[in-house]
This record gives structure tokens, C-alpha cells and sequence, in this order.
């Protein structure tokens, strides 16, 4: 991990620039004066998805871990939604509790399981409470997420046996990102992990897993700044869109505004 100058007084910013484990350098050019550059040695994990995640897990940890403890906000950006397990070890070390808000246009909520084609992206909420596979929290010491301090938004897109799942756990889901602009939102801190795959690919076509329907970036802006109004938002983790389909780097300008917004 190579360290840069602090970029803003309140945001610290962490960029792995991987998918499930493999290099995106493409990703690289997202990062700005200040921000943090999480490229460990990956060939020492071998070949093994997890243990390559896990190998970027461990430094990203420690990055939000230290950013807390110095009453900083992390805001980590990657390639996939499996990052999540680092941010949350890195929230758990520095002793803080957040409720998660996770926003996705699916629900990540697979287990080996249910699972359709064995991908690891397709799992990661369901790992951070417990749920399937729990190697890669185990190589970080990552203790599982109470169910009812996530808060699901969207996921329109769910596996047959996913759905079921979901249905019967104890998170709160509810189907449209709107929904959140209207109930009241948890009591202390809040996580926000951000899929930038919720909005409709019309918008923000350079997605590896588009979605049809979804808010629009309006309604994601007016959510954001709902989140950054409350003053609780202690973390935010980013799932990036394909920046190799990004030809025209529509997409990355969206959500780069996006994210002003929430973090400011």
C-alpha cells in the first residue's frame, strides 16, 4: 500500500484497484492527490480467489482502522463488493459499530449453496452476517454482522434460493431506493456501501452486471445528500463500474459526483 498526503480534512481514501482478486490497472487512474493506493503482493496468495482478496482485505483493514482512530472518515473504492469484509475488520478493530447500509441492484446475498455459478461476488452480504463461507473473515479475524444492523436497498435482481434467503433473514429490505427518503434512518453511525451497479445502466452503462430499472442518478443524489445532511455517515465503501467499458468516461464522471455528495 503506498501512502500519499491526506486529501481533505474529514475523508481519508483508500483505492484497490482488483476484481475478485485480479489487478484492474485501469482503476489506477481514479486515484487523486492523497489517496491511498492498496496494491499488495498478490503472488504470494497463490492462485486461490480468497487468499488473494484476503490478501488485499488485510491492508485495507488496517487503513480504516488507523482512519478512525484518528476521527477520520474512510472511503474506500474497488473493483468488487467483496472489499466490504476489509472495511467492516478495519470498523470492528477500531472498536466501532455502524449500521450498514448497503445499496445494490442485487442482493449479494448467494452462499455456495445458492449460488448459480459459484461467484464470490455474488456473496458478500451474506458473508459479512455469517452466512456460507467464512474463509476470508477468518484471515482478518472479521466477527459476523448482526442481521438487523443491515439495511438492504434495492436488490432487484435476486438467484432463485437467494431470494428465499433474504426473505426469511432478519435484514431490513426494502425494494426501492426511494423507500429510504421517507422511514427514519438508524440511530447512530452508518456505513454506506455503494454498488454503482443500482442505477439503470442507461445512465451508467460500463457494468459488468447491468440491471434494468433502478433510480436514477437524481434520486441517488437526493439520497446522498439526505445521508451527508445527518452527520453520522462514519464509512463509505464504493463497488466501482468497469472502467475498461467506460470508453467515454461517462460513468466515472456520474459517480464521481455521487460521491461528492455523500462524503463532500
Amino acid at each position: 500500500m503506498t501512502p500519499r498526503t491526506e486529501l481533505s480534512p474529514d475523508n481519508r481514501f483508500i483505492l484497490s484497484p482488483q476484481f475478485i482478486g485480479q489487478p484492474v490497472p485501469l482503476l489506477k487512474n481514479l486515484a487523486k492527490e492523497g489517496w491511498c493506493l492498496n496494491e499488495p503482493h498478490l503472488e504470494t496468495a497463490g492462485d486461490d480467489p480468497q487468499a488473494r482478496m484476503s490478501a488485499i482485505h488485510e491492508p485495507l483493514a488496517a487503513f480504516v482502522e488507523a482512519t478512525v482512530r484518528d476521527g477520520k472518515r474512510p472511503v474506500s473504492l474497488s473493483g468488487d463488493c467483496c472489499s466490504s469484509i476489509g472495511v467492516l475488520a478495519g470498523l470492528q478493530r477500531a472498536g466501532v459499530a455502524p449500521t450498514l447500509v448497503w445499496l445494490d441492484a442485487h442482493g449479494d446475498f448467494n452462499t455456495p449453496e445458492t449460488s448459480p455459478g459459484g461467484f464470490w461476488g455474488g456473496m458478500p452480504l451474506a458473508i459479512l452476517i455469517g452466512r456460507g463461507d467464512q474463509t476470508m473473515p477468518r484471515a482478518i479475524g472479521l466477527a459476523p454482522l448482526a442481521e438487523q444492523d443491515v439495511i438492504l436497498a434495492d436488490a432487484r435482481d435476486l438467484d432463485p434460493g437467494e431470494d428465499a434467503a433474504l426473505a426469511a433473514s432478519g435484514l431490513t429490505h426494502v425494494d426501492s431506493v426511494r423507500a429510504l427518503l421517507s422511514m427514519p434512518l438508524p440511530e447512530g453511525s452508518i456505513w454506506v456501501h455503494f454498488d454503482t451497479d443500482i442505477i439503470d445502466a442507461t445512465e451508467a452503462p460500463a457494468q459488468n452486471y447491468p440491471v434494468a430499472g433502478g433510480p436514477t442518478s437524481a434520486e441517488m443524489a437526493v439520497l446522498f445528500d439526505r445521508l451527508a445532511q445527518s452527520g453520522r455517515v462514519l464509512a463509505v465503501s464504493l463497488s466501482s463500474w468497469n472502467p475498461e467499458l467506460d470508453e467515454d468516461e461517462r460513468t466515472e464522471r456520474l459517480f464521481m459526483r455521487l460521491l461528492e455528495r455523500l462524503v463532500g
